[in-house]
């Protein structure tokens, strides 16, 4: 049985979404980062008495995609990319969580443009805290790199330099805070 931080009381914590971010770089004509966001659209975080008995859940709009450029956005949605329409929500769900004394590992199922892989999420508790309004929050903060090929993301176009257009390494970010349920 592993403990839980000190100050992390066991319960059900929904994701806020207004004060939550999933951000994500890949290397664009592999000279610069094109940076972007997609919304969390809703998640759960259900503490238990230690870390085998909690769970993380998430869900993410492929549709709200936003890199600062209309034109990328509504390529990304396309079928090139992320199928936004037929395949709207991206997800995570966790099968473990375990700990090295100060580092989190959530393990769990990501799901993109209807391809699930195990991942291992190396996470960050940034902390509690209660908010104006009386409610009780937690904080995490989450980076990974993944292979967008392995979630059939394959669309490229060759330079004439050489190389591609679109990088296969996209680092993702997460920073979420999360209200105390019960």
């Amino acid at each position: 049985m592993t403990a839980l931080p000190a100050e992390l009381t066991a319960g059900t914590y929904d994701i806020d979404a207004a004060h939550s971010t999933a951000s994500f770089a890949v290397r664009h004509a592999g000279i610069a980062k094109v940076r972007g966001t997609i919304a969390i659209t809703s998640g759960t975080i259900a503490v238990g008495d230690d870390l085998e008995s909690s769970s993380v859940n998430a869900e993410l709009d492929a549709a709200s995609v936003s890199t600062g450029d209309e034109n990328r956005d509504a390529h990304l949605k396309s079928a090139d990319f992320w199928h936004a329409e037929e395949k709207p929500v991206w997800s995570f769900v966790s099968k473990e969580i375990s700990t090295d004394g100060e580092d989190y590992t959530i393990t769990g199922d990501l799901t993109i443009n209807g391809v699930t892989n195990t991942i291992e999420l190396p996470t960050e508790f940034t902390g509690t805290a209660t908010d104006p309004f009386g409610n009780p929050r937690a904080g995490f903060e989450a980076e990974i790199e993944i292979s967008r090929k392995d979630y059939g993301l394959t669309w490229n176009a060759a330079l004439e330099t050489g190389g591609v257009l679109v990088g296969d390494k996209v680092k993702i970010a997460l920073d979420v805070s999360a209200i105390k349920q019960s």
